[in-house]
């Protein structure tokens, strides 16, 4: 191997550099994980270059025994992995290892929170596995060369890991990767065979491709006989003499697809390893299912839950999904027909026996059997959720904390689920005196009072709101729990689900309030008379807001509040329109329906009023008062409070 060409310098972004010395602080306190990353990337490679030439078997270059290699130098203090796989070209070799990050870099920062533990959960799910080198290294020097090209086409790359590296052009006569880790002084345990070969049957052992290490030379032993030969009176070695055993590269792991093994010869710290293999997670998963389907379809799913949501799970457009085997044979990473977009936090692999090894992401787009296997995998995750809701409450609110909202997509996505994924969502109730999202439909319901028909929510922009809002009142009169939606997809999330088992979803804010049963005649006399006294001003209000409300009703709703708004039945919710207008949607001119407190001090005060210009300013007041409790805010804040302070000094005088 010979160096041929002159040597570039290259730069980290300043982002990444930041990263790469976090890394190496965060992840220090388990160091001995970067040979598990490092053996894990070496093996990606291998199964790549055994996909890419099913199409082209020149790629193998006469070599097709797949393997990774890990040997160490205690002379020099090195360590190196090679691998015979797939190999970088010189721009690829740029883009995978001068970019830690290609996206989402402040981002990430932007979560961090300055605990080591936490911190390194999040590095972990950020893939930087290979600059883990440096946890351990001064320097790491990378020498590559991509199969099918030829020799003079490798390329060198090195970096002390300190914000800038550097690429030269080589020649390689293998093809594939090669890591020579330069040890730091005090890291002279990882250039030892013994320390090594127990970190990766520790870490590796489930790895598909052979990870080999070099059998040390035996020396010979020369036994000697004392035999004479008569004619030349000298002695020579008897015939049992043993020669030099020489050194040999062997297996220390046990080569075979985890997935292909029975589940019951799997031990639970074999699964959680494979899903960091699987996954480039430095955590342990929260829940798992391993199963073999036969049939009309056969494949082989294992599908892990994290424990942890990545920093950019809230990306719908990230690439997402399961690795894909065929016949055990690797196919592509992040295979996203498998798996609905609101289940894109499931890490893990299919292997079918039933797809053809050529093929590609649009033959899977409409193909039977992705459908099919799409299907079954979709109901495995939504069961697994089911038996862990029910199993164990605290885990399940762990998943519920990290992957909550992403999950309420699920009713507007997934029609066919749309029932199974509502059972599975929870929130925030009157029921309880806290923001946690805790409650159930089912456990609503099996709550809900004798004659209630309907499911009540009311949505807003804080839990805070939520809470207080005016159209609780006449629930908590009655003791009626009422869902308290606060999440931004809420609105979006109840305008796909409308029904649950048979019983509507009913927002407390929309007109027409309706509590079946629940009303009982004497209120029902009580709201008819107070109607009919109330007649003229109501009839007054409607005049003196004209062209601001579509109508003004008594209101059936609140007990302590003095007025609200509330949206016709057929208009788009105050919760909506802010959605849409975040997202620079136009939102139609809907006018709100004003409801009045007829029993409230402060209205009978206005239905008093015999001034026609204070009755208007009164009913301004109260109108936007209402406004602000529901939708936050004002067009015009600074005439409200002119008008609010105009009419407090009426009532010095």
């Amino acid at each position: 191997m010979s160096e041929t060409g002159q040597k570039e310098n290259h730069q980290f972004a300043t982002d990444n550099a930041k990263l790469l010395k976090l890394m190496i602080h965060s992840l220090y306190s388990n160091k001995e994980i970067f040979l598990r990353e490092l053996v894990s990337n070496a093996a990606d490679a291998a199964d790549k270059l055994r996909f890419n030439a099913l199409s082209n078997a020149d790629l193998y270059e006469g070599d097709g025994d797949l393997r990774v290699r890990v040997s160490c130098d205690k002379d020099n203090n090195t360590l190196t992995i090679s691998d015979n796989g797939i190999g970088m070209t010189h721009d690829q070799i740029i883009d995978h290892l001068g970019t830690i990050a290609k996206s989402g870099t402040a981002e990430f920062f932007s979560q961090l929170s300055g605990d080591q533990a936490s911190d390194s959960q999040l590095i972990g799910q950020f893939g930087v596995g290979f600059y883990s080198a440096f946890i351990v290294a001064d320097s790491v020097t990378v020498r590559s060369r991509a199969a099918g090209v030829d020799a003079s086409e490798g390329v060198e790359w090195t970096s002390a890991g300190e914000g800038e590296f550097t690429t030269a052009k080589i020649s390689k006569t293998n093809r594939g990767t090669d890591i020579i880790l330069h040890l730091k002084e005090e890291e002279q345990e990882y250039a030892d065979d013994w320390r090594l070969k127990s970190i990766v049957t520790k870490y590796s052992d489930h790895i598909s491709v052979s990870v080999e290490m070099l059998t040390p030379a035996v020396p010979g032993v020369e036994a000697v006989a004392e035999v004479k030969d008569d004619e030349d009176n000298v002695t020579v070695p008897a015939a049992d003499a043993v020669a030099e055993v020489p050194a040999k590269w062997e297996p220390v792991n046990k080569a075979t697809a985890l997935w292909t093994r029975e589940k019951s010869e799997v031990s639970d710290d074999e699964y959680k390893e494979f899903y960091k293999h699987v996954s480039h997670d430095f955590g342990d998963p929260l829940v798992w299912e391993h199963n073999k389907v036969e049939g009309k379809t056969e494949y082989t799913s294992l599908l892990y839950i994290p424990s942890k949501a990545p920093f950019d799970m809230h990306n719908r457009e990230k690439q997402h999904g399961l690795k894909l085997f065929v016949q055990r044979v690797f196919i592509m990473d992040d295979a996203e027909q498998f798996m609905p977009t609101y289940l894109r936090f499931v890490k893990g692999l299919l292997d079918s026996n039933d797809l053809p090894l050529n093929v590609s992401r649009e033959i899977l787009q409409d193909n039977k059997i992705t459908q099919a296997i799409r299907k079954g995998c979709t109901k495995r995750v939504l069961k697994m959720l089911e038996k862990l809701g029910k199993k164990d409450k605290e885990q399940y609110q762990s998943f519920w904390n990290e992957f909550g909202q992403v999950l309420k997509e699920g009713p507007a996505e997934d029609q066919g689920n749309k029932e199974q994924v509502a059972n599975l969502l929870r929130f925030a109730s009157t029921e309880h005196d806290t923001a946690v999202q805790s409650v159930s439909i089912p456990e609503y319901v099996a709550r809900m009072k004798e004659g209630q028909e309907k499911i009540y929510y009311v949505v807003a922009d804080s839990f805070e709101a939520a809470k207080n809002s005016p159209h609780l009142e006449v629930f908590r009169k009655k003791g009626i729990e009422v869902l308290l939606m606060s999440d931004r997809i809420d609105e979006w999330l109840v305008s796909h689900l409308t029904e649950v088992d048979g019983k509507q979803l009913q927002s407390v804010t929309r007109g027409g309030l309706d509590l079946g049963d629940m009303e009982d005649e004497e209120s029902k006399q009580a709201q008819e008379k107070l109607e009919q006294e109330f007649d003229s001003v109501v009839t007054r209000i409607k005049t003196s807001l004209a062209g601001k409300v579509k109508d003004v009703k008594l209101s059936q709703r609140l007990t302590d509040s003095p007025a609200c708004i509330v949206a016709d039945e057929h208009d788009m919710s105050s919760q909506m329109m802010k959605l849409m207008q975040s997202v620079g949607q136009e939102v139609p001119d809907a006018l709100p329906i004003f409801e009045i407190n007829a029993e409230h001090e402060l209205v009978k005060h206005v239905a008093n009023e015999t001034d026609d210009e204070k009755f208007n300013q009164w009913t301004q007041v109260l109108f936007e008062q209402a406004m602000l409790a529901e939708r936050g805010s004002l067009k015009d804040p600074a005439s409200f409070v002119a008008r609010l302070n105009k009419l407090m000094l009426s009532l010095t005088k």
